[in-house]
């Protein structure tokens, strides 16, 4: 039996000469030059999960980078937009500066607030998609709910649900890119991720249940409309003064351009400074940039025992007793033990003022069930309610949703099995041409998506060139390599608040246990590891019959020197000696 492997000794490239089964005898099938120049690329056809900012703007990278391809997103919602298609909730907003929670290909000079509401994101993301011709890449209302790698033909078969028609069809990719990122009750159960548009929540007896960003972020938008709120709370948590004071206090870059940006009592921007933004690109792009700066430079406040740490732990003690007006059972309650970072930081404001409202009790005693008049609590007590409101978080198991059938089969059984393991967050070993965005260990408390998902869109749109015009069939990051990172990952984390005793969806909603969901290191750090391919740490397996890695210099020319609109002496330019 003749078998071709893969590089770096993977067993996962075995193939079988001829169908013919010949054990102990080798059998070379005869190379034969390729009759194409090189860098010509092959066509490939790339599915994508999602049309979120990390779906829609990988059409644009695709399209500025990649020729002979076709692309297709599937999105199961009505709408484009991901998390702010979903998250309607009342006070629903991002926690990053609005100028910074944007494309960096696509300026909005007139978002309303220093902190975008999720409806104006909303607005942006499908405007962008209709401006740039997007649509036509995007099927909304389709469901992948299955994925299964075929080792032969180096493709993923696909299946895939119409919600519109309920009929089930199959597809085929080259590459998959995936970026997609309850109980018995009488009364109205409603989760922060699916908000009820004919909610209402005014003058009725309400529980909140959970205290991450989007329930502090919900109950002071709700609590001056009901009867009575019921704030359950497991685990205290870090709120810090409204962001702009912050940065203000902590006098980074931003402390430098704030003074000279109009902004109302509620952050709105003034009309005066939108049309400023408008008509001085100058100055808007100093704002951004200083703003960018200022966010880039969180990552000591996460470092254990080091002076940014401490002072800033001092400072949010100290604003949050006071918010708190002093109130030992409430600060006993919602200040952490915990190193500041341990859990997410999260601005939230009107949030602590709120919990000293008089029609607002804080409950810290654990919940037992949800029964038919409201929540049981372990000692027997029963609130009665009106609605419960969860806004308990999201599943960070990085489990797809659907089965992702690989080489060594069910993603969904191996993620399950084990700590969940990537590759630079974006890739899975023994899972060939398949690319998430915001795996495990990805920088997703680093700061804005929207930059983070253009560099790993181009890292992802590296690897698929790579494989267009190099004859890769097949590629995939091999077990030493993915062996070797998660090892520097574990080694880097006791460094940092992340990995201290605190119940965290850094962690799995574990209060021990190692950190997967955070990248090791700061924003820049993460942005440099991806600006080469390392081509060392990836298994191959290439289209031509003799598996010959060179198959792609072909017939002795370059596409660069037949390209009539092409510059065949590019290498006298200035540039050319730029690494």
């Amino acid at each position: 039996m003749t078998r071709h492997r893969v590089s770096h000794g993977s067993n996962y490239g075995i193939r079988y000469v001829n169908g013919a089964n010949i054990q102990g005898t080798a059998v070379k099938t005869p190379y034969t030059i390729r009759e194409e120049p090189v860098g010509t690329a092959k066509h490939v056809r790339i599915v994508g999960i999602g049309a979120g900012a990390s779906g829609i703007n990988m059409i644009r990278t695709l399209r500025r980078n990649l020729v002979n391809y076709e692309h297709v997103i599937y999105e199961k919602n009505d709408k484009v937009g991901g998390t702010w298609f979903e998250n309607r909730y009342p006070g629903c907003r991002c926690d990053v500066p609005s100028h910074n929670y944007q494309f960096s290909w696509r300026p909005n000079h007139e978002w309303s607030n220093f902190f975008s509401p999720s409806a104006e994101i909303g607005q942006y993301l499908n405007r962008v998609c209709e401006e740039e011709h997007m649509m036509d890449t995007i099927k909304t209302r389709h469901k992948v709910v299955g994925a299964w790698w075929d080792e032969d033909r180096g493709l993923w078969d696909l299946s895939i649900l119409n919600l519109e028609t309920g009929e089930e069809f199959r597809d085929q990719a080259n590459f998959l890119v995936d970026a997609s990122g309850i109980l018995n009750f009488q009364g109205d159960l409603v989760h922060t991720a699916s908000w009820p548009k004919d909610f209402d929540h005014a003058n009725k007896t309400v529980a909140v249940i959970g205290n991450g960003s989007s329930g502090i972020q919900l109950l002071p938008a709700i609590q001056p409309d009901v009867k009575k709120l019921y704030h359950f709370v497991r685990t205290p948590t870090w709120i810090i003064p409204p962001r702009i004071m912050s940065m203000m206090v902590m006098g980074g870059p931003a402390k430098s351009i704030l003074g000279e940006i109009e902004l109302d009592e509620k952050e709105n921007f003034t009309q005066r400074q939108i049309e400023k933004f408008k008509t001085d690109p100058a100055f808007y792009r100093r704002f951004v940039k200083i703003i960018e700066q200022d966010i880039n430079g969180a990552f000591p406040l996460v470092l254990n025992g080091g002076p940014v740490q401490k002072f800033a732990t001092a400072g949010v003690v100290q604003y949050m007793t006071a918010a708190l007006g002093g109130d030992e059972k409430l600060c006993k309650a919602l200040v952490p033990q915990f190193p500041l970072g341990c859990r997410r930081i999260t601005p939230a404001p009107g949030y602590l003022e709120a919990l000293r409202a008089p029609n607002t009790e804080v409950v810290t005693e654990p919940i037992a069930a949800i029964v038919p008049e409201g929540i049981q609590l372990e000692s027997g007590e029963i609130i009665k309610l009106d609605a419960i409101i969860c806004a308990t978080g999201f599943d960070n198991s990085f489990v797809p949703r659907f089965p992702i059938v690989g080489r060594r089969g069910n993603v969904q059984d191996i993620m399950r099995a084990d700590k969940p393991k990537g590759y630079m967050s974006c890739a899975l070993a023994g899972v060939p041409n398949y690319f998430n965005f915001f795996g495990p260990n990805a920088p997703i408390g680093h700061g804005s998506v929207f930059t983070l998902s253009e560099h790993i869109a181009r890292y992802i749109a590296r690897a698929i060139l790579k494989c267009q015009v190099e004859g890769i069939k097949a590629l995939a990051p091999s077990d030493e390599a993915v062996a070797d990172y998660n090892e520097h990952v574990a080694a880097f984390m006791p460094r940092t608040a992340w990995s201290a005793p605190c119940k965290s969806w850094f962690k799995g909603g574990r209060e021990d246990g190692p950190v997967t969901a955070l990248h090791p290191g700061s924003r820049l750090h993460f942005f440099h590891m991806l600006e080469r391919f390392r081509g060392e740490d990836w298994d191959y397996v290439y289209d031509n019959p003799a598996r010959n890695r060179f198959h792609y210099l072909g017939n002795g020319f370059s596409t660069k020197e037949l390209d009539p609109e092409g510059d065949s002496t590019w290498y006298l330019e200035e540039e050319a000696d730029r690494l």
